[in-house]
């Protein structure tokens, strides 16, 4: 028996090369897409990252500024000289600071059977006399209860009232002067007592417990960038200023923060860097307005 073995034509040392030479040019191309792919989704991820983190922070300030009582605004440089938000004329005032009113307890009641709020915002002025503020349709054991809850531990007693034009961002205690306010010294049922000897009085109040902060603040990374914080918790017409308040961190690696107003309104502008690839980054910048 004989074993019959066919021969096959292989592929010849130039082929070979063509292949590997193909193959190689391929796999260049493919790496390059993959690299380009890749560097786009880093831009992207990082693009979106840093859109999220700036406007939930803007969104915060803006939410807090809602509730700005109008003339109290004031742009600070470092924490220390300060002006109101309509005198500000240059762009390295780096501490935005307000009033604002409580909100708590003024959109709030106790329950259902008893539906006033904590505050009404209203004076009864026959009612009133020169040590006391009547105020229908209010509930002052309970807004009394809700600022205790939230952080001041002297409740109504320590928080003011703010009739509309007895007072500006000069009078209600960031440099001493808190002539502008009243401060509270008990209050019950639909009663505050307070000295209003010498006040202005109408029949539309604002009731406070605490000043307000965003400010920005090196971050000791010496490349330009600082972080924001939320400072609360501080009575300036107590001699309690902004750097007893407590503080939150709003957002890091900040590049711009600046502000400018009038008395009724504040526009805003946050600017944040996101790194990508630990080399390259990118910023995203966010303003808002919003009017008091």
């Amino acid at each position: 028996m004989f074993l019959m073995i066919k021969s096959r034509k292989a592929f010849s040392m130039l082929e070979l090369v063509f292949v590997i030479v193909i193959l190689g040019i391929v796999s260049s191309m493919g790496a390059k897409i993959i690299a380009q792919v890749y560097e786009s989704y880093a831009v992207q991820r990082g693009s979106h990252r840093s859109s999220i983190k700036t406007d939930l922070a803007a969104n915060l300030v803006a939410n807090r500024l809602a509730y700005a009582i109008p003339g109290t605004v004031i742009g600070r440089k470092d924490a220390g000289a300060y002006d109101s938000i309509d005198d500000l004329h240059q762009t390295d005032y780096n501490v935005l600071e307000w009033i604002g009113y409580d909100s708590d307890s003024f959109g709030s009641f106790e329950s259902a059977g008893d539906r006033k709020p904590g505050w009404s915002g209203f004076a009864d002025l026959k009612a009133s006399s020169v040590s006391s503020i009547s105020t229908p349709g209010s509930n002052i054991d309970y807004a009394d209860k809700i600022i205790k809850n939230l952080g001041l531990a002297d409740g109504i007693k320590g928080a003011i009232v703010l009739f509309r034009g007895g007072y500006n961002a000069y009078t209600v205690g960031y440099s001493g002067d808190s002539n502008g306010t009243i401060p509270i010294t008990s209050g019950a049922d639909e009663n505050i007592s307070a000295d209003l000897t010498g006040k202005t009085i109408t029949e539309h109040y604002k009731l406070a417990w605490s000043a307000y902060a965003v400010s920005a603040e090196d971050d000791g990374k010496g490349n330009g960038t600082f972080n924001l914080f939320l400072r609360y918790n501080f009575q300036p017409w107590n001699g309690i200023n902004i750097g007893d308040a407590k503080k939150v961190l709003l957002l890091q690696n900040v590049s711009v923060f600046r502000f400018v107003g009038s008395p009724n309104t504040v526009r805003f502008k946050i600017c944040q860097q996101e790194k990508i690839n630990g080399v390259g980054k990118i910023t995203t910048c966010k303003e808002k307005a919003v009017i008091r």
